[in-house]
């Protein structure tokens, strides 16, 4: 499995990164579930994965809509690829970051996640 791991902070909120690998839908639920219960004590746990042309989704998971998953999604189209989940979790810093900001991170932390994929 390839995996690659990031970090973004910003304003005391940390963004931690996943890449990995998927090969269908059912594996890319059961990895997002994963994230979850590892990190339970994380504010948000977002999402977005790619397979093939016309099947992606993406999560954001309690933040503004549009402000986390698709981020997350034009940060895994940017690199061509393809069969890739990409996990975003997020531990709130206490100062809010405004949709702007949350659209910066989440695609920050994606592509610090992508650049490292094996």
């Amino acid at each position: 499995m390839l995996l690659g791991e990031g970090l973004y902070k910003s304003k005391g909120s940390r963004f931690l990164s996943f890449a990995e690998d998927i090969h269908d839908e059912q594996e890319a639920k059961e990895r997002v579930a994963w994230y979850k219960k590892k990190y339970h004590n994380a504010r948000h746990v977002c999402y977005a994965y790619r397979l093939g042309q016309d099947l992606w989704r993406t999560k954001d998971d309690g933040e503004p809509h549009g402000t986390a998953g698709l981020p997350i999604l034009r940060s895994i189209d940017a690199k061509g690829l393809d069969n890739i989940l990409v996990v975003v979790v997020r531990y709130f810093g206490g100062t809010l970051l405004g949709t702007g900001g949350l659209m910066v991170a989440y695609r920050e932390a994606a592509k610090e996640a992508l650049n490292k994929l094996g």
